[in-house]
């Protein structure tokens, strides 16, 4: 541990939840330097910030690659983002200097598999469409037909990447009477049993499924996954929703998939980019509905994940453990 007076210097690269900077200036060990805003911090701000750096606390939207690691130089330590996700590190890079990542999953993912289901039942009985009838005045007699959407019960869900937020979403959807929990991913896993998940193929799921839950991490195999091919494939009377990361589905081929019938409507918590342009074709769709990323949105998730990503922080720094480190 360095000794008073010789303060390691700590770049956080946006406002995060006071719990996680009231663990960060009373530790006595760093001297912390903030991007004192709530937008992203442009490049140039975000190089100059990092100088000397012994520790960076980031976000999903800053791009820590080698011109970063290269601004920080030889002092840095210990890389803590704020978030679960990490397709926005520079991994090999980082593991090639000897630098620690910490990073929050466990803490959020209750909140993003509540919001997961939010999505999926707003998405399938036409939550959004129904408020705006009632605001604009096209809410008339009660009609047996209108704006009749589908329901959970008896139906086929598949979970793409039955990870812990996967597992999360399905332990949530099953008492709503789903009849089949359909599963794919790399390896089966051992705990679907506790939601009768049946582990088939891609194509199985995809084909079958009443519901789709994109729930996998974004990788090299999972960028673009969801596209032309994979559409067509889908029940015509199928609900698709996505609340892990915007570019694993190719949004090009999920709007001509909803404007020609090929399915029934989509939910995303996640776009490419965001915030998705306000001009986007998707925005001007009534069967997708589009959240801004709120997936961990809730007070007291945000503020775990920021007292985590800050003791993630003070462990690299001090060369101790850290309580959750990314193993390469």
């Amino acid at each position: 541990m360095q000794t008073v007076g010789k303060l390691m210097k700590v770049f956080v690269t946006r406002r995060i939840p006071q719990e996680g900077m009231k663990i960060l200036t009373t530790a006595g060990v760093c001297e912390v330097s903030l991007w004192d805003s709530d937008e992203p911090v442009p490049r140039a701000d975000l190089l100059k910030g990092v100088q000397g750096a012994h520790g960076i606390l980031c976000l999903l939207s800053d791009k820590i690659d080698a011109e970063v690691l290269d601004a920080a130089g030889p002092n840095l330590k210990v890389i803590s983002t704020l978030s679960v996700g990490f397709d926005h590190l520079a991994i090999d890079e980082i593991k090639k200097r000897g630098i620690r990542v910490g990073y929050t999953p466990d803490v959020l993912t209750d909140a993003t598999a509540e919001l997961t289901v939010a999505l999926l039942l707003a998405t399938a009985r036409r939550l959004p469409e129904g408020v705006e009838e009632v605001k604009n005045g096209g809410w008339s007699s009660w009609k047996p037909l209108w704006l009749c959407g589908y329901g959970l019960s008896g139906s086929t869900v598949g979970v793409i990447g039955l990870g812990r937020i996967g597992m999360a979403i399905a332990r949530r959807l099953m008492p709503f009477g789903v009849k089949r929990l359909l599963y794919s991913g790399r390896t089966a896993k051992a705990n679907a049993a506790d939601v009768n998940g049946e582990f088939v193929s891609l194509d199985t799921l995809v084909s079958e499924s009443d519901f789709i839950v994109v729930s996998c991490s974004l990788t090299p195999e999972t960028q673009g996954l969801c596209d032309k091919a994979f559409f067509s494939k889908m029940k015509n009377t199928a609900v698709f929703v996505n609340s892990s990361r915007g570019a694993v589905v190719n949004q090009e081929d999920l709007y001509e998939a909803l404007t020609s019938g090929q399915i029934a409507a989509a939910g995303l918590d996640v776009t490419t980019p965001e915030p998705l342009p306000t001009n986007h074709p998707l925005l001007t769709l009534k069967n997708c509905v589009v959240l801004p990323h709120i997936g961990s949105a809730t007070y007291s998730t945000r503020g775990v994940m920021g007292a985590l990503s800050a003791q993630n922080l003070l462990g690299g720094l001090q060369g101790t453990d850290m309580p959750s480190e990314l193993t390469f």
